[in-house]
């Protein structure tokens, strides 16, 4: 191994009990998090925002080159064109625009018990939202000219720990990931070298709001994993 600089690894030291409790604890919080389709436009704190993307940001990745960056929108003009043209995108998905859906009918039959349409208002309801990007290119100099690596797994860990983060924080999300989706870049003012991934939304849920009874049918471990 190459000669490097470091510096000490540590945890907290914990019992097996207290490791056990732990990870109960965390998955039983998780277990709680639902996708949310209507929300309330009552603000959230841009801490709240700032923190769960610094959580983000410390995820694992590829050569430490973070390939990834937040575009944080919160005025309405601005969430007010992103709503207009993902639902331009979303329309042709659905087929909602006059001609030929772009989705296989096996897609929208799995969608079906979801119960999604063309229709996005949460894109303005929502006090933020959260534009994923991925660079392909940058290091962690972000310079625009070196090769990241792994960075579709890389990002993906990230959104991960967004989501987690803004759960544990009693935020509600969504990921809405229009196709095609160009016109997050332009309407960010982001690089060509950077591709959209998602719109994580972010705020607290309507009064009204409700989850489909499909969305709470989770697999179980047996199913999830399995041990050699």
């Amino acid at each position: 191994m190459k000669d490097h600089e470091t510096l000490s690894y540590a945890l907290p030291q914990m019992s097996d009990d207290e490791r056990i409790a732990g990870a109960e604890a965390f998955r039983d919080r998780m277990a709680s998090r639902r996708t949310c389709r209507y929300f309330t436009d009552e603000p959230v704190p841009r801490e709240v925002i700032e923190a769960a993307i610094e959580a983000a940001g410390a995820a694992p990745n590829g050569a430490n080159h973070q390939p990834w960056h937040f575009s944080v929108v919160s005025s309405p003009e601005k969430k007010r064109a992103i709503r207009l043209a993902a639902e331009e995108e979303e329309k042709r998905f659905y087929g909602e625009d006059g001609g030929a859906a772009k989705a296989s009918a096996e897609w929208l039959d799995a969608l079906a018990p979801i119960g999604t349409d063309a229709e996005k208002p949460f894109l303005e309801t929502a006090p933020w939202l959260i534009v994923v990007f991925a660079q392909r290119k940058g290091g962690i100099e972000e310079d625009g000219k070196r090769q990241n690596y792994y960075v579709n797994e890389s990002v993906g860990i990230a959104c991960g720990m967004l989501l987690s983060a803004l759960h544990e924080a009693g935020v509600a999300t969504l990921t809405h990931t229009p196709s095609p989706m160009g016109f997050l870049r332009d309407l960010c003012g982001r690089p060509e070298h950077e591709k959209p991934l998602m719109i994580v939304v972010a705020g607290l849920p309507a009064a009204d709001a409700r989850v489909p009874v499909y969305a709470t049918r989770k697999k179980p471990l047996s199913m999830i994993s399995s041990w050699l």
